[in-house]
């Protein structure tokens, strides 16, 4: 098995998967059981803070997080076509078909092809909003490779559920500045939107992200790719039904962007799936909610794993 530890100067390593390379680092003893973390639409794998990553860690896993193609330091998609993502946003509200680049499943597939290089059999999946929606996807396809499945501020992709808040939805529009102190201003103020009112912005840490984000380089096109798949993919609601893999559904009852309907449709899509509601949660895991968060993942990775 290939072994990787972090080193204080973040350094990350790259794997060949699924016919890319796709860059990843890894938290705690490599003989521990794997937790693969899978971040969510525009956002790179550091969005999973390293004190996240360290804590859950201490709790007996090795946590791996990981570049989801088109963003970060994993293989951009340079050639492909760029999705307008008001055009792309329109055809999701009128439920129309769109095309993209590529789909949520080729994103499983990424996942599975990163556990493959390796050498991990089986894992422990916790994905955040699209993140969820591709470790439902692994979940349906791949079930012999997940031990089980945490899905957070996630969907199913029912185009009947509520759509994003006004204020969110504006997040999705944005387009944010490629000047490295007006994106990290930008951030902050999306940060604001996202988090919603109960739980205050954490700006250094948030400045930190959008910092580090910012100079392993930036990829608004990859955004728009990424998000035409989630369009492009539809609904996994009958997917769902027949996921048999022990699964969580953790959710916001204040998230803009996926408002909590979203979590609990997932909830009642999944066969014996358990649902944990987190007051003022919005669509942002601040520090304060990390040891209810860890313990409920730990919780039930525990009961399964």
């Amino acid at each position: 098995m290939e072994r990787f530890e972090r080193s204080d100067r973040g350094d990350h390593a790259t794997a060949r998967a699924n016919d890319m390379d796709i860059a990843y680092d890894a938290f705690g003893d490599p003989r521990s059981k794997p937790l693969l973390l899978i971040m969510g639409l525009g956002f790179q794998m550091i969005v999973w803070d390293e004190e996240f990553c360290t804590q859950l860690a201490a709790r007996g896993y090795r946590v791996i997080r990981f570049d989801n193609r088109d963003m970060g330091l994993s293989k951009k998609f340079d050639k492909a076509p760029v999705p307008n993502i008001s055009t792309l946003l329109k055809s999701q509200e009128q439920g129309k078909a769109c095309h993209a680049p590529y789909t949520l499943s080729d994103m499983a597939g990424d996942a599975i092809g990163l556990l493959d290089a390796l050498g991990i059999g089986s894992v422990h999946v916790v994905g955040l909003s699209m993140g969820g929606m591709i470790g439902q996807i692994m979940a349906a396809k791949f079930p012999e490779r997940i031990y089980t499945l945490t899905s957070m501020m996630s969907s199913t992709g029912d185009p009947e559920l509520p759509p994003p808040k006004p204020e969110a939805r504006s997040v999705l529009l944005t387009t944010l500045p490629t000047d490295r102190a007006a994106y990290i201003e930008s951030c902050v103020r999306i940060w604001a939107v996202l988090s919603g009112p109960k739980f205050p912005v954490d700006e250094a840490r948030v400045r930190k992200w959008a910092g580090q984000s910012h100079d392993r380089g930036l990829n608004p096109a990859g955004f728009a790719r990424q998000f035409a798949a989630i369009i492009a993919s539809g609904s996994r609601k009958e997917m769902l039904k027949s996921v048999a893999v022990p699964t969580l559904v953790l959710h916001g009852d204040a998230d803009p962007l996926v408002p909590v309907e979203c979590g609990m449709d997932t909830a009642n899509a999944v066969p014996g799936a358990s649902l944990v509601i987190i007051e003022g949660m919005g669509h942002t895991l601040p520090e304060t909610l990390w040891p209810r968060v860890i313990d409920a993942i730990d919780h039930h990775a525990c009961s399964f794993g």
